[in-house]
Order: structure tokens, then C-alpha cells, then sequence
């Protein structure tokens, strides 16, 4: 009898995973349309569509740094035709910049997959005399507050990647926040700020051209986009690893073997030459993972994110 009625609780959610999907998905982006964040989604979403037999419709929801687009997705019927495309922002630094967030990534979504991991670059103006990571620190000690660091915000992760140097190195860098990656990039090439932590696919290009000097990769390896640029920590910051990232989530009370086919899914396609080329083209390495995977994951980025942030002072409300 027990046997019987166990089998009677297994059965909906079967019926559920073997119908689904029957109608078009909705993707909710929390940017605009054009961003790194808007690209990948509209690739991932675009290999789903295919393999599903559906349309995914990606929905821009942009506004309070992502919390607005997560807020969507959270108050949506919870049967997986709503899905969040999250970033490392989004997810894992807003929660500790925000007093009063409306959602919680843990409790209020459930995890489906890890997408990407996108490293950054360290780059400086060519007028900076450091040319390695070991001078730009011995630089940064000898001129306290001189040199000074640009970013698209306050509390981004360019922002706080520059912030989790400055305190494993025990520099003094000041920061000056900019409207935007693009503007602040800007500058430092113009000679206005000293350096910037910049997503690799916009610095890198810079770096090549003699507008910038590229000194490390903020990632633990290599990236295959520049093998010969060594990362920050083989260059003198042991420990030093950032990664900007996104994933897919969908509401909290998705049935369980909903979530799992859309991981299995999602594996598949970054599995696929397509989206593979696709993503490096842009700085990323796709990285399939299992929402435990996946929540392990968030669970050490949460924690990370959290001691750098508070030692930045950086809060948003």
C-alpha cells in the first residue's frame, strides 16, 4: 500500500515533465535589450526554442540593478513557462547591497543552470608604469590614493572584482564610478583613470590595439581567448579568482522534473558547437551544471560576495 500511494505522488509530476512544454516559455532578462546579459539569454533561448519544439520569448524587465525582472519571474505561476535569465549581479552581489531586496535567491527561485563564466581583465593606461601585476601593486603602495580605478557602478562587479584586489594586495586605489562599462572603459583609455577590471571581450580588443595594457585575467585559469595573458594570481595575488556569470532560474515551487529537463536541456545546447562558439566569441565558457551544481554554487558566491561588499561600504537602496 505504501509502495502504491508513493507511486500516486510520482505520477503528477511525471504527467507534468512528460507535457511540458505544450505552450511558449517566457524568458525574463533583467537589462536592457543589447548587453552582455541580453546576449546570452537571446542564444540560450534561441538552442531551447529548437530542441523544446517551442518559442522562448525573452522579455526585457530592466530596472533596480535586476531586482525588477527577478521580482517577475518570483510572482509567476511556479510551472516553469516563466524562467529568469540571472547574473552574478543580479543574484549574488544585490543581495548584500540592497537594505530592502524583494526576493531571496535561495528561497524564491530554484536553480536550473549555470550558463557562463566570464572572466575579467585587469587593464591600465599605458602612461601607468606598471607593466605586471607585482608593479602595479609595489606602484599602488608607493603613491596611496594616486592611482585610481573605474568602474559602470558602484556595488557592480567590476566595482568590487577592483575592491577584492585592493584588499588582498592591502592597497589603497580610489574608485570612481561611472553611468555605464562602456563610459568607464572610456576614460581609462582617454588617460582619465589609471585602470579598470573590465569584461574580457571589451578590454581585450583595447589591449591588443596598445590603447590599454593588459596585466592579468581575473579568473583561477587562463582564458582560451588570451592564453598568453597570465591570470592575477599566477602574477602575484595567490587566491585572487573573479568570474562574472549567468544562469537560468526558474520560481521556487517548480515541480522538481520540470526543472530538471529544462537543465538537461540547457546542457545539451551549451554542449552544442553552436552555442559554444557563440559564447567564447564573446569572453564566455559555457558551464552546464545540475541545479545541486548549480545551488552549491550560489550557495560559495553568496558567501564570498558578502565579505567583499561589506568591506567596500558599497549599499544601494
Amino acid at each position: 500500500m505504501k509502495r502504491f500511494l508513493a507511486a500516486l505522488l510520482i505520477l503528477p509530476g511525471l504527467a507534468v515533465a512528460q507535457s511540458f512544454p505544450s505552450k511558449p516559455i517566457r524568458m525574463v532578462v533583467g537589462s536592457v535589450p543589447g548587453g552582455t546579459n541580453d546576449v546570452v539569454g537571446r542564444l540560450i533561448a534561441q538552442k531551447l526554442s529548437t530542441q523544446l519544439h517551442q518559442p522562448i520569448i525573452v522579455e526585457n524587465r530592466a530596472g533596480a540593478s535586476g531586482n525588477i525582472g527577478g521580482e517577475v519571474v518570483v510572482k509567476s505561476p511556479p510551472d516553469g513557462y516563466t524562467i529568469y535569465l540571472g547574473a552574478i549581479g543580479t543574484m549574488v552581489i544585490n543581495p548584500h547591497l540592497f537594505t530592502n531586496k524583494p526576493w531571496d535567491t535561495l528561497r524564491d527561485f530554484a536553480p536550473i543552470s549555470q550558463l557562463t563564466s566570464i572572466p575579467q581583465l585587469l587593464v591600465v593606461h599605458p602612461s601607468v608604469s606598471a607593466h605586471n601585476v607585482r608593479e602595479l601593486i609595489a606602484l599602488a603602495k608607493a603613491m596611496p590614493g594616486e592611482l585610481n580605478l573605474a568602474s559602470g557602478a558602484s556595488g557592480s562587479a567590476q566595482h568590487l572584482a577592483g575592491e577584492m584586489f585592493k584588499n588582498m594586495t592591502g592597497t589603497n586605489i580610489m574608485h570612481i564610478p561611472f553611468k555605464g562599462g562602456g563610459p568607464a572603459l572610456i576614460a581609462v583609455i582617454g588617460g582619465q583613470v589609471s585602470l579598470i577590471f573590465d569584461q574580457i571581450v571589451t578590454a581585450l580588443p583595447a589591449a591588443r590595439q596598445g590603447k590599454l595594457r593588459a596585466l592579468g585575467v581575473t579568473t583561477s585559469k587562463r582564458s582560451p581567448a588570451a592564453p598568453d595573458i597570465p591570470t592575477i594570481a599566477e602574477a602575484g595575488v595567490p587566491g585572487y579568482d573573479v568570474a562574472t556569470w549567468h544562469g537560468l532560474f526558474a520560481p521556487a515551487a517548480t515541480p522538481k522534473d520540470v526543472v530538471n529537463l529544462l537543465s538537461r536541456e540547457t546542457a545539451k545546447a551549451l554542449q552544442s558547437k553552436e552555442i559554444s562558439e557563440k559564447f567564447f566569441a564573446q569572453g564566455a565558457e559555457p558551464v552546464p551544471s545540475t541545479p545541486e551544481q548549480f545551488r552549491g554554487f550560489l550557495k560559495a558566491e553568496l558567501e564570498k560576495w558578502a565579505k567583499v561588499v561589506k568591506e567596500s561600504g558599497a549599499k544601494l537602496d
